[in-house]
């Protein structure tokens, strides 16, 4: 038995060179020190021997298989680091390269609309207000002088909660929301969410409208029309041209829709706009029943109203003929803003 232990360990002394995978080493340990191994099996015969003879073979056995496992460990030590060597060979990296930085993100081109009406509004004495999504019909409709029978109220298809509660259709409640608690002048503008049931290429059931609301002493249609062209050119541009046309609101009396000049076509006429002319948004002045629902005298205060959306001002600015593409994420869209 001596013998064969020693013929085995010069055995695997034999192919440790030949051998450069782990998985090939691992299985020559396996083969001559697993559970079943040549080794393991031999020494469980250790005990059949004579008392004389088993210490003598035990210490024999011993030292092959701890001389065995440590050339299989410096074996393994020994093909990692080659195969080490051959990946940072195969792998190598020019550190001479410049950097890859990694993508930057930047404001959606919604978020960068709102922002620059809210900084042209700033500069012009308006401040921001905010309201409720989820609105009373009484401030969404009623106080706006749209009672539940009136048929203004099939102008906004609306998503109703319950009988009383609406996602709201317009910014418009925040105008009654902040007339009720504070007393003129209020000069405000409201950015914000709106909903109505309405999906194509030029709506969306859920958009971004602008609110603005003027009142105190002696406000005009002269005043609306200065603060609106003042807008329109700082955000479109000093050479724009604009126009009034009467319109209908129940909340203002009279009412406008304001168009701007189209661009593409410099007021000829062309697919974009049809007519030369693209509508931007409605105004006019306050009406006098809504200052009933709020405590204001209308013979002292008079105001004006007017509402544009977030989408449409950016796909007349940028040239943009779907709405849709704003809420679809998609970068190659997003990166040219």
């Amino acid at each position: 038995m001596k013998d064969q232990l020693e013929s085995w360990q010069q055995e695997v002394e034999v192919l440790l060179p030949t051998l450069d995978e782990a998985k090939s080493l691992d299985q020559l340990r396996v083969k001559y020190l697993g559970k079943k191994g040549l080794i393991t099996l031999a020494v469980r015969e250790i005990g059949k021997l004579s008392p004389a003879e088993r210490p003598v073979l035990g210490k024999v056995a011993n030292d092959v298989k701890t001389t065995i496992e440590r050339l299989i460990s410096s074996r393994l030590t020994q093909v990692q680091a080659q195969q080490l060597e051959r990946n940072l060979l195969s792998q190598a990296l020019d550190v001479t390269l410049p950097g890859r930085l990694p993508a930057r993100g930047h404001k959606h081109p919604l978020t960068q609309v709102l922002e620059d009406v809210e900084e042209i509004f700033h500069g012009l004495g308006f401040s921001v207000a905010e309201g409720p999504e989820a609105e009373l019909d009484y401030y969404n409709f009623e106080a706006l002088n749209i009672p539940r029978d009136h048929p203004a109220r099939d102008m906004q298809d609306t998503f109703y909660i319950s009988d009383d509660v609406v996602l709201r259709t317009h910014t418009s409640p925040v105008q009654i929301r902040v007339m009720e608690r504070q007393r003129p002048p209020v000069r405000i503008i409201v950015p914000g969410k709106v909903y109505r049931c309405d999906a194509d290429v030029r709506h969306s059931p859920m958009f971004h409208q602008i609110e603005g609301l003027m009142v105190d002493r002696d406000i005009s249609l002269g005043d609306l029309k200065g603060v609106l062209e003042a807008f329109i050119q700082q955000f479109f541009g000093a050479s724009v041209k604009m126009r009034f046309r009467p319109s209908y609101f129940p909340f203002t009396e009279p009412s406008a829709e304001v168009d701007i000049q189209c661009a593409k076509c410099q007021g000829r006429g062309c697919q974009l706009c049809g007519s030369g002319w693209l509508e931007i948004l409605g105004s006019g002045m306050v009406n006098p029943a809504l200052y009933r629902f709020v405590g204001y005298d209308p013979e002292e205060y008079t105001g004006f109203a007017f509402g544009m959306g977030a989408e449409r001002l950016a796909m007349l600015k940028y040239g943009i003929d779907d709405i849709r593409l704003f809420y679809e994420n998609d970068l190659r869209f997003l990166q040219q803003f």
